[in-house]
């Protein structure tokens, strides 16, 4: 026992709000803090265009970009946590796959923005249920659940290049593309209630309940021992983390790789016992999306896709994530 304590995730939580009030007044067109606050609580005197561009535009934005990697990386930890594996993220269950066809189907049929993210929150919960489904029928094991979400992964994604190959070159199809490389350009008031409301009650109640989480690293041997439910546990932990997935991914499109790094950064900074691990992993997840979507409207005259960000950052870091399990393993030299 070497005595160390490890540090407290409360200083992480500190972070995302600080970020969220950096975004308001970071951008192209500048505004200086004092401002912001002013718009914030109502005083001073902005310009109506000023007030417009925080309070419609950089506002929902910036609360859907923390939300978003809020959820993705908590529902990372739970995936990793429930797999027993360090380098699975939620697009092993084929979550996102489904999204993306829904969306995909709802830009065909030239549907809005709001027909369009409740079509890809429905598909991504149908790539769920398919796989629960199979998991029942097989009797839910990781293996079964890994190679169903596989599979219903592979199915989705084929739909979708289906309707990609149907899809007018000139209108859907550029629309499609650009919806599967992830971005909160258009994100406004409208789109924001179903995120609010999943990431309000969803990560609370991981948070309230994350001791009961590291139930999930045991086996069913040992869970059986201490006479825990441990089938009911990983059920409702594999729904709530795919809600969290599913309304993020209808929402921004797809993102990846927040899910799979933030819990490993949180690990090594305060261990891997969820009670600290789960806060900080949820904090660094809403840092990431935020100094990302911050970079991805601000680095270039046109807005990059923050899917291709995340890309860029997330496959640096999962070779080194990759590099130090190997390492854990002695499977390097």
């Amino acid at each position: 026992m070497t005595g160390r304590r490890r540090p407290s995730a409360g200083w992480l939580l500190l972070i995302p709000p600080a970020l969220l009030l950096a975004a308001l007044f970071v951008g192209r067109y500048g505004v200086s803090p004092g401002t912001v606050v002013d718009v914030l609580v109502g005083t001073g005197e902005a310009s109506d265009v000023v007030r417009s561009l925080i309070l419609r535009v950089r506002l929902p934005r910036a609360l859907a970009a923390m939300c978003i990697g809020a959820n993705l990386a908590a529902s990372g930890a739970i995936f990793q946590t429930l797999f027993h594996n360090p380098l699975v993220d939620a697009r092993i269950l084929g979550v996102s796959s489904g999204a993306a066809f829904g969306a995909a189907l709802a830009l065909l049929a030239s549907a809005g923005p709001v027909v369009t993210q409740w079509s890809a929150l429905g598909f991504a919960l149908i790539a769920i249920g398919l796989v629960v489904l199979v998991g029942w029928r097989y009797g839910a094991s990781t293996l079964v659940l890994v190679v169903a979400g596989i599979l219903v992964s592979a199915l989705f994604s084929a739909l979708l290049g289906l309707a990609k190959y149907v899809a007018d070159p000139l209108d859907a199809l550029p629309a499609i593309t650009y919806w599967t490389l992830g971005s909160l350009s258009g994100v406004r008031w409208s789109d924001l209630p179903p995120l609010l409301v999943a990431s309000g009650t969803i990560l609370p109640l991981l948070i309230l309940a994350r001791w009961r989480l590291n139930l999930l690293a045991l086996d069913a041997h040992g869970a059986l021992a201490l006479g825990v439910p441990i089938r009911t546990l990983r059920t409702a932990a594999l729904l709530l983390a795919t809600i969290l997935v599913a309304v993020s991914v209808s929402v921004s499109g797809i993102i990846g790789w927040v899910g799979l790094i933030a819990p490993h950064i949180a690990r090594a900074a305060v261990g891997v016992e969820h009670r600290r691990m789960l806060p900080a992993a949820i904090s660094l997840g809403a840092c990431a999306v935020l100094l990302l979507d911050g970079v991805a409207r601000t680095a270039l005259a046109a807005e990059l896709p923050l899917g291709v960000l995340t890309g860029a950052v997330g496959v640096p870091g999962f070779l080194v994530v990759l590099g130090a399990t190997l390492r854990r393993r002695g499977a390097t030299r």
